[in-house]
């Protein structure tokens, strides 16, 4: 077992025997673990570059859990809340990112995560995380769209034009930008997510410049609001009791705000060069979280009290003209006038993005599910372009319930989604954990070394089992509240069904499809020797070589603009 060495240590090969694949069949007749080795018709094209997968996964991560949810958090618990839940669940996403990357940078396989659970762990896992994470994007997909909706009604109240209007426009616009193909939906997605974090980075220093009283109150606010109003709310109770309660239910919506970032993991099967790509996303994960989340959360707090009337979410009814989103709220508290309109449209463009990338995962999701015969063959069907057009029109199809906005009010169709979401989000995580565990045991015991791998965890396995632990703390207990009954409680002051159902839901799901497809298929899991480790892997380790080839012959007289860009641009997206 050795590894073929290059000048670049980043773009080592890993190079083991690959012995006779499996035949294991799916419920619905696929094969398992063979989509690098599919037949056109079925296969999906390597058309994304390094810096569209780096700018896809951070702009998946930023959306409307950051811009809009976190003003929710700040009015039910306060900043130094906030602050905590998103530094804690910050550092899980890391470990998951990690995990998920060594797993990715080592087979980079056309289904993702859900093969790595199909093909190291157990099929039965492969069933439940595919269909687990179609569920959540083909919810979080008309979530974004609700999002849209509520920003629009910034400038133009529901009651003079329907929500379902702006819905079918946006739908209709990332349904068109999905079909025409992995290299166009890439460059769009690349100038949306630039986009994005230009947004971020200035409303990071416009921040810092009004905490430091550079705004046109000139009002040096610093941390004034962590100790009028205060920097812990307490909620349905007083004390350290009240402010435990206040911080715990802050962990569903910093949840939310990192769900997407594990996308990566699904991006590998259109990747060009996953082994040297994958390791450069997953490397910047930290600093992306701590910059634009755990940065953002505490200028945040600084800026706006938590008990804002401007914040749409910090009253039962929304304020008259106010924004759903915190960052609106801090201009307008400081006295500017003229921006919040124009970041209202930079978050439109956060929440069109979003949505376009979640409508290309779930669509993905879906066409993974059928290549590992979980799935109706059609789905795993591609044009001549590579795209997935059936497991597109159903996913699309599905986004339709975002017209739910029509009938309802969309503050409360928003946050019965973020229930939804959170749980399968969770769920996802907590499968991918899992699955590191049993595949660094099959690693070991199959002799393939650490100095082997392209990318390994820093933490190892260590860093696993803890994110493991509290990612099944947080989907046990993160819906509390739908058992407290206090006196003016959104739900009310009696058992909250509609909380209960949306926060738990995906819980008996998921168990549900793990032993349903046990039971029926009467399959076992797999030991660490008998984890399919290796098929499929000698046809992507030719991929690379061919394209690490062709990209040399390329840049041979090229122009040094590249190393620049990963120099002195890079680290930013």
């Amino acid at each position: 077992m050795g590894l073929i060495h290059r000048k670049d240590p980043e773009t080592k090969v890993a190079r083991l025997p690959s012995p006779q694949s499996s035949d294991e069949k799916g419920p619905f007749g696929g094969d398992r673990g063979h989509a690098s080795l599919d037949s056109p018709e079925t296969g999906l094209h390597r058309g994304l570059k390094s810096r569209q997968i780096t700018m896809i996964a951070i702009g998946g991560a930023i959306g409307t859990g950051l811009i809009i949810g976190t003003g929710s958090s700040l009015a039910k618990a306060g900043p130094l809340s906030i602050l905590i839940s998103y530094s804690i669940v910050g550092f899980i996403v890391y470990m998951v990112m990690c995990a998920l990357g060594e797993m990715a940078a080592y087979l980079p396989i056309q289904s993702g995560f859900t093969g790595y659970a199909a093909r190291f762990c157990d099929p039965a896992l492969g069933f439940s995380l595919g269909y687990t994470y179609w569920f959540k994007y083909i919810i979080v997909t008309p979530n974004q769209l609700t999002a849209a909706a509520l920003v629009i009604q910034y400038w133009v109240p529901r009651e003079k034009v329907n929500p379902g209007v702006f819905i079918a426009v946006f739908l209709f616009a990332i349904i068109l930008i999905n079909y025409l193909g992995i290299k166009f939906f890439g460059e769009i997605e690349f100038w949306l997510s630039s986009v994005k974090v230009l947004t971020i980075v200035g409303l990071l220093i416009l921040s810092l410049a009004l905490v430091l009283g550079g705004g046109p109150d000139h009002d040096r606010k610093g941390f004034r609001y962590w100790k009028d109003p205060g920097a812990m709310k307490p909620l349905y109770g007083t004390g350290n009791t009240g402010r435990f309660l206040g911080l715990w239910s802050t962990f569903v919506t910093a949840t939310f705000a990192y769900l997407g970032t594990e996308l990566v993991g699904v991006t590998v099967g259109e990747a060009q060069n996953p082994r040297r790509v994958i390791p450069r996303a997953i490397k910047l994960t930290f600093w992306r979280i701590v910059v634009f989340y755990v940065l953002s959360v505490l200028l945040i707090g600084m800026l706006v009290p938590y008990n804002s009337e401007r914040l749409s979410f910090a009253t039962k009814t929304a304020t008259p003209g106010a924004s759903a989103s915190p960052f609106v709220v801090a201009m307008i508290e400081s006295g500017i006038t003229g921006l919040p309109g124009f970041l209202n449209a930079c978050i439109l463009i956060f929440v069109f993005s979003a949505a376009n990338s979640d409508l290309y995962i779930a669509t993905r999701t879906l066409y993974g599910l059928a290549k590992e015969g979980n799935s109706a063959a059609i789905f795993a069907r591609t044009d001549a372009r590579g795209v997935p057009i059936y497991a597109l029109g159903l996913s699309a199809l599905i986004a339709c319930i975002a017209f739910l906005n029509v009938a309802d009010d969309s503050r409360k169709v928003f946050i019965y989604f973020v229930n939804l979401v959170t749980i399968f989000g969770l769920l996802t995580w907590i499968s991918i954990l899992v699955t590191h565990i049993y595949f660094v045991k099959a690693r070991r015991a199959q002799g393939i070394e650490k100095h082997q791998l392209a990318y390994s965890a820093p933490f190892g396995l260590y860093g696993t089992y803890f994110a493991l632990g509290f990612c099944i703390v947080i989907a046990i207990f993160k819906n509390f509240d739908a058992f407290i009954h206090v006196k003016g409680r959104e739900g009310g002051e009696k058992f909250d069904h509609v909380n209960f159902i949306t926060g738990y839901i995906g819980i008996p799901l998921y168990l549900g499809m793990i032993f349903g497809y046990k039971l029926f298929s009467k399959k076992k899991g797999w030991t660490p020797m008998t984890a399919d480790l290796y098929s499929g892997k000698a046809a992507i380790d030719r991929e690379e070589e061919e394209f690490l080839a062709n990209k040399a012959a390329k840049q041979k007289g090229g122009k040094p603009g590249g190393w620049f860009y990963r120099r002195f641009v890079a680290w930013l997206f």
